[in-house]
């Protein structure tokens, strides 16, 4: 809207300060916030509006449709996404159609390989740590046990 650089806006902060003084200052600038956020909020109002009523005459219709029309481009990727699709949509009694199942029975087949091996890779992993784990606690243990002093034997134990 209004193209005012650093300079611009120092020059009218030192213009206000002067006409208006020290002690109006803040409530000026803060009627001008006001005014500001008001003026926005029309304006977005006023936009959200005009959106609405372009939607309501189906005016975007016609815009998307003049611009795919001005974009020869973008009409032939369309016409390259229909072809694709109607490639892959393919009659399962035909030569295609049955290598197409084959192929796609074969892929679920492998990816439930692959998960099995995968679960069976976890589950061994899952046992080595718990197994580490065990031995990690057992060696904790030993030298606590080495450490603790061993109970001396009653001198009436000892045999004269």
């Amino acid at each position: 809207m209004f193209d005012l650089g650093f300079g611009e806006l120092l020059v009218i902060g030192i213009v206000a300060l002067i006409i208006v003084g020290p002690k109006d200052l803040p409530v000026l600038f803060r009627n001008v916030g006001r005014f500001m956020g008001k003026a926005r909020g029309m304006a977005r109002e006023f936009s959200r509006a005009m959106n609405d009523a372009a939607d309501e005459s189906g005016m975007r219709d016609v815009a998307k449709t003049f611009k795919t029309a001005t974009n020869p481009v973008s009409s032939a990727m369309d016409g390259v996404k229909d072809a694709a699709k109607s490639m892959t949509n393919l009659d399962p009694d035909s030569e295609t159609g049955k290598l197409a199942k084959e192929r796609d029975e074969a892929r679920k087949k492998i990816e439930a390989n692959a998960a099995r091996k995968a679960a069976e890779r976890k589950q061994r992993e899952a046992e080595e740590a718990a197994r580490r784990a065990e031995e990690l606690e057992a060696s904790l243990k030993a030298p606590d046990e080495a450490a603790a002093p061993k109970a001396a034997p009653d001198e009436g134990d000892k045999p004269a």
